[in-house]
């Protein structure tokens, strides 16, 4: 199995003091961690490659961790959640779907098994590429006042031979939500979705 290696990690906060209208009553936090790795299966085709994903597991729960850190270190804070990788010109589309399992289950385990589907996105890109990382609900993928996104990048990342993998999380709703739909305090939590 190859070894994980990364260049670096970057932690980004936004604290949303306002958005048209009144100021909420408690800012929406909203943050990512990224990391740049080596892509091991850069320049060639792999056939077998999801050996990868259990070697990518603990930079997953590493990540986590920085993430609810970046947060105010209490997990319960979280709300809202995703994930996505960006894959460097020598790689492809696949390699940065191995970042699914990996980066998904670390962040529900460490959220005390959250239920809900981690939605994700991907892409192959070169330095400064930006992705949106999708977010939901942690508990149930239909409260539509937690969908929101956060788009992510880095100016020298990812080189050819690199993959830029992300987590994001979320305290709350966006600011200002009423579209209606499922309330977070609906939540059944029985299935993921409602």
């Amino acid at each position: 199995m190859p070894k994980v290696v990364v260049r670096k990690f970057v932690v980004a906060v936004e604290e949303i003091l306002h958005e048209s209208g009144p100021p909420p009553a408690v800012p929406a936090r909203r943050a990512a961690v990224l990391a740049v790795i080596e892509n091991p299966y850069a320049g060639r085709y792999e056939p077998e490659i999801q050996d990868f994903m259990a070697d990518l597991k603990p930079l997953g729960l590493e990540m986590s961790r920085r993430l609810v850190a970046a947060l105010g270190g209490d997990p319960a804070v979280v709300e809202g959640y995703g994930k996505g990788a960006i894959v460097g010109g020598a790689g492809e589309l696949e390699h940065a779907a191995l970042w699914h399992n990996p980066g998904g289950y670390a962040m529900r385990e460490l959220l005390g098994d959250a239920k809900a589907i981690v939605p994700s996105s991907k892409k192959v890109g070169g330095p400064g590429a930006r992705l949106d990382v999708p977010v939901t609900h942690v508990n149930a993928s239909y409260v539509r006042s937690h969908f929101d996104a956060m788009e992510v990048g880095i100016a020298d990342a990812p080189r050819a031979g690199e993959m830029v993998l992300a987590l994001v999380m979320t305290t709350g709703p966006r600011v200002h939500a009423r579209v209606g739909g499922l309330k977070a305090s609906e939540i059944k939590g029985e299935d993921g979705l409602r």
